[in-house]
C-alpha cells in the first residue's frame, strides 16, 4: 500500500486557523461512480456528468422525502456501523468508501489531524431534493439553518468531519454553506441558526470527488437546492485516539518558530507564508475587538497540536499572561 501522504506545517497552520482543508476532485472518477451506484443515485448521467432526478434511483412508490431516505437507507450498500469502531474496520475492502479511505491523502490528511486507530463516531448520506419533491409534500424548499454540529463542546481536542461530494456540484445546487473560522467559538448546536448570510461564508461549488475535512465545531448549513437534479453528500466523523500533537509531517516546521516577530511596526510586509501570519489573519466577519479573541483560541489550539505551551503568535497570549511575581 502506497504511504499515507500527511499533511504539512503551513497546511496545518490553516486547519487551525481556518478549521477546514478543501481538496478538489482528490477521489478518482472511478470511485466517485462505484459510491453513486452504491447508493442507487446513478443509472445513467448526462454529457454534464449532472445526476437528474428522474435518474437518481427514485421510484413512483418514492416521490416523498422520508419515503425517499427509508428506501436509500434500506437499499444502499453503505454499511451500517457501530458508534465507537475503529475506522479500519468500518468498511470492508473494495467497497467505493473502502477504497476512498485508503487513498494515500485521505489516509494522510486524517492521520495529521486524528492520528492512526482513530475512530468511527457516525457518517450520513445528506441529500438536497429538488423544489418538485416539496411540492409534492406541501413543504418549502428552503436551506438548512446555520449550526454546530451535536452539543456544546469545549474540549481542545478535536474532532473531524469529512464531507465527501462524489459528483460535481453547481451553484445552483446549494452546496454545503460554512463560515471559516467559526470552528473555536463554541456555542450550542441550533443556537446560532438565526444566523445567515455572514461575511466570508462560503459555499461549495466544486468538481466530483472533492473533499472537504472541517474541525467539528464549524458553522455549517446545507444550501438550498434550486437545480433539477439531486445532490448528495457523504459525512464521515471520526474522532481520535491520540494525543493531536506533531501528528503531521512537521519536516517543514521552521526552526525559529518559537521566536517573537516585531509587530505593529517594521520594515516591508509581512510574509503572509509566515506561521505568526497565517494565525493572526482576521476573517471577514471578526468585530475589531472580539474578533482578536480568535487569535488566542487559535494559538492555544496550535499549541496543543504543537505540544508547546511557550508558542506565542504576535505576543497575543503572552501578554494577557504576563503576571511576574
Amino acid at each position: 500500500m502506497t504511504d499515507p501522504v500527511l499533511l504539512n506545517s503551513q497546511q496545518m497552520a490553516h486547519f487551525t486557523a481556518r478549521g477546514f482543508l478543501r481538496f478538489d476532485a482528490v477521489v478518482p472518477d472511478s470511485i466517485n461512480q462505484a459510491f453513486l451506484s452504491e447508493i442507487g443515485a446513478i443509472e445513467e448521467m448526462d454529457e454534464d456528468a449532472g445526476i437528474h432526478a428522474e435518474d437518481a434511483g427514485i421510484h413512483a412508490e418514492h416521490v416523498g422525502i422520508a419515503e425517499h431516505y427509508a428506501h436509500i437507507m434500506a437499499s444502499s450498500a453503505i454499511p451500517v456501523v457501530r458508534a465507537g469502531t475503529l475506522l479500519a474496520d468500518a468498511y470492508p475492502p473494495g467497497c467505493a468508501l473502502g477504497n476512498l479511505m485508503a487513498l494515500p491523502e485521505v489516509r494522510g490528511t486524517i492521520e495529521s489531524l486524528v492520528g492512526k486507530g482513530c475512530i468511527f463516531d457516525h457518517h450520513f448520506l445528506h441529500v438536497s431534493f429538488p423544489e418538485r419533491f416539496y411540492q409534492a409534500v406541501g413543504r418549502r424548499n428552503v436551506s438548512q439553518h446555520t449550526h454546530q454540529d451535536s452539543t456544546i463542546d469545549p474540549r481542545r481536542a478535536f474532532d473531524v468531519q469529512i464531507m465527501y461530494f462524489p459528483h460535481e456540484v453547481t451553484r445552483e445546487m446549494g452546496g454545503t454553506r460554512f463560515v471559516p473560522g467559526t470552528h473555536l467559538r463554541v456555542v450550542s448546536e441550533a443556537a446560532i441558526s438565526r444566523y445567515q448570510n455572514m461575511l466570508g461564508q462560503q459555499h461549495v461549488v466544486c468538481p466530483a470527488g472533492t473533499l472537504l475535512f472541517m474541525h467539528h465545531g464549524m458553522w455549517h448549513g446545507g444550501g438550498v437546492n434550486l437545480s433539477e437534479r439531486m445532490r448528495y453528500m457523504f459525512k464521515i466523523r471520526l474522532c481520535p485516539t491520540v494525543r493531536q500533537t506533531r501528528l503531521w509531517d512537521t519536516s517543514d516546521l521552521p526552526s525559529n518558530h518559537l521566536e517573537q516577530r516585531p509587530i505593529f511596526w517594521f520594515k516591508g510586509q509581512p510574509d503572509p507564508e509566515h506561521i505568526h501570519s497565517t494565525l493572526t489573519k482576521p476573517e471577514p466577519w471578526h468585530e475589531q475587538d472580539t474578533g482578536r479573541l480568535e487569535y488566542l483560541n487559535r494559538i492555544r489550539l496550535w499549541r496543543y497540536l504543537l505540544g508547546d505551551e511557550r508558542f506565542d503568535a504576535d505576543y497575543w497570549i503572552t501578554r494577557v499572561e504576563n503576571e511576574p511575581d
